[in-house]
This record gives C-alpha cells, sequence and structure tokens, in this order.
C-alpha cells in the first residue's frame, strides 16, 4: 500500500502543471467573441432606434449599413445553416461540408506543394549565399503581385495542360511556399555560433549539421511559418476556385450566394463563417502537431 501512494505521488511529481496561459487565452478569446457579438447586435439597434439616419453636427450619417439586407442579425446567420441550400434543397449546413472538404482537400495538396518548394529553397539558400543573394529577391518580388491577377493565368495554364483540377492547389501552394521559404531559411541560419563551430571541429558533414543542428534549432520558426502558411493555404483555394470554373468548393459557393445577396443576406454571411472555421480548423491541426513535435524534442534533448 506505502509502494503504490510512492508511485502515486512520485507521478504527480512528474506530470507538468496545468498552464494558467492557456485557459486565460481561451477566457479572452470567447469574451472577444462575446464582445464582437454586443457589439455587431448593438450598432443595428442602435441604427433601427434613430431610423438608420444620424446627425453629426451638419453632416448626414447614412446607417443603412446596418439593415437586416445589408447586415443581418446573428440569429438568422446561425437559423440560415438548417435552410435549404436551394429551393426545395438539403440543408445549408450539409453543403457547406462537402463544399468544404472540397476545398480543404485542394487547400491541404497547396500546403503540402508550398510547404516542400519552401523548405527547398531555404535549405539550398541556407548553403550558398550566392543563390540566397541572387534568388530570395525574386522570392519576394512574387508576393508583391496580386493573386487575383495570377489566379486566371494560372488557371489558363493548367487547363491547357489538362490538369484544371490542380490550378487551385497550385494557386494556394503560391501563397503558402514564401512563409515556409523565410522563416525557415531564418531559423537554418541563426544557429548559435559556437555550436557550429564545435560541429565543424568534430569534421561534421553538411548534411550532419543539417539534420542534427539547423533543422532542431529551426523548429519554432518552421512550425510558425506553416501555421501562417495553413490559414494562407485556405484562402488560395477560396480565391482559385472563383476563376476556375469548379463548381465544387467553398469559392463558388460565396460567388453564388453574393449574386443572389439581396434574397438572402444570412447564406452568404454564414459560408464565410465556414470558410473562416475551416482555416481555424486546419491552423489548429497544425497546432497541435507542433505541441507533440516539441514534446518529442523535448524529451529527446533531456
Amino acid at each position: 500500500m506505502a509502494t503504490q501512494d510512492i508511485r502515486a505521488t512520485a507521478r504527480r511529481a512528474e506530470s507538468p502543471p496545468a498552464d494558467p496561459s492557456r485557459y486565460r487565452t481561451l477566457l479572452v478569446s470567447l469574451l472577444l467573441v462575446v464582445l464582437l457579438a454586443l457589439v455587431w447586435e448593438g450598432a443595428k439597434a442602435l441604427a433601427a432606434a434613430v431610423d438608420y439616419s444620424l446627425m453629426i453636427g451638419d453632416t448626414p450619417v447614412d446607417l443603412t449599413l446596418f439593415n437586416d439586407t445589408q447586415l443581418p442579425h446573428l440569429g438568422d446567420i446561425f437559423a440560415s445553416f438548417g435552410e435549404p441550400a436551394q429551393r426545395n434543397g438539403a440543408p445549408l449546413y450539409q453543403m457547406l461540408i462537402e463544399s468544404g472538404l472540397y476545398t480543404l482537400w485542394a487547400a491541404l495538396r497547396g500546403f503540402l506543394i508550398g510547404g516542400v518548394i519552401g523548405f527547398g529553397l531555404a535549405i539550398l539558400f541556407a548553403h550558398s549565399g550566392l543563390l540566397q543573394r541572387g534568388l530570395l529577391p525574386y522570392v519576394v518580388a512574387s508576393q508583391t503581385v496580386p493573386i487575383l491577377a495570377i489566379a486566371p493565368m494560372i488557371v489558363i495554364w493548367m487547363g491547357r495542360m489538362g490538369a484544371v483540377d490542380w490550378s487551385v492547389p497550385v494557386i494556394a501552394a503560391y501563397l503558402t511556399f514564401f512563409p515556409v521559404t523565410i522563416y525557415t531559411l531564418r531559423g537554418l541560419t541563426s544557429v548559435p555560433p559556437t555550436a557550429l563551430e564545435l560541429m565543424q571541429t568534430y569534421a561534421a558533414s553538411r548534411r550532419e549539421i543539417l539534420f542534427k543542428l539547423r533543422l532542431p534549432n529551426a523548429l519554432p520558426q518552421i512550425f510558425t511559418a506553416l501555421k501562417i502558411s495553413a490559414t494562407a493555404s485556405v484562402v488560395g483555394a477560396i480565391i482559385g476556385e472563383l476563376p476556375s470554373g469548379i463548381q465544387s468548393g467553398l469559392g463558388i459557393a460565396i460567388l453564388n450566394f453574393s449574386r443572389y445577396y439581396n434574397q438572402s443576406p444570412p447564406r452568404l454571411w454564414a459560408t464565410i463563417l465556414a470558410s473562416g472555421l475551416l482555416g481555424i480548423l486546419f491552423f489548429a491541426v497544425i497546432a497541435l502537431i507542433e505541441r507533440l513535435v516539441v514534446r518529442w524534442k523535448a524529451e529527446v534533448s533531456d
């Protein structure tokens, strides 16, 4: 009995204490959501009370933005999930789940393509100062071109190659590779000089230095880039669906509901909300993987 008590005490001593900052973050997030809902509904109530017209000095202020046609009630938005997406059709939530899965699959492929390209460029730049000085400005310049201008060209090029379905992942990869390249390069090149000199003293090869020193040192920056790229890939997939002509995905759903916005504004807002939740879900998955990898790294270092 005493042995069991000793083991239980040891297990409690070994288990890490709960991180209070995690609960504070969750509480702050919930408070921000509640505050946003109060501001949303409060603005609508104020605009309705003054009949959507307000005078500030001698300047009239048009508040029709807050009427039910332009800005529906939150209750109407959430209620629209259970209403038919089309006449005599399936509920909106079912259509959004199917469209969201299609967009997520395209975003995931773009995320992987962009991640591999960005990771390869970062390793190349980290081992060649000449290539870094020569090519990195073009990598930066590529992100100054609006994605809406590039997306139609990518769709046309991929269509001529007979791979229209891959146009959306390629557009998502375009937004994904840049943060992976920059953050991974920063992590690979910011190794402690003393550690690098020690590895060189032991005649370690470039491969050994890369896998035993540079990559472990770059893990925080790599996961930061992956979390940014996760949300960027969803945005890229939604944007890429607009000119592609593909009749699936959240992008075409947003386009269709925007055309009939005056008939049912809550459906468009519900689709936008679903798109945001999809990006948050992807971000949360990468954050969970980061926690597992960082924990594994800590155990190995111990």
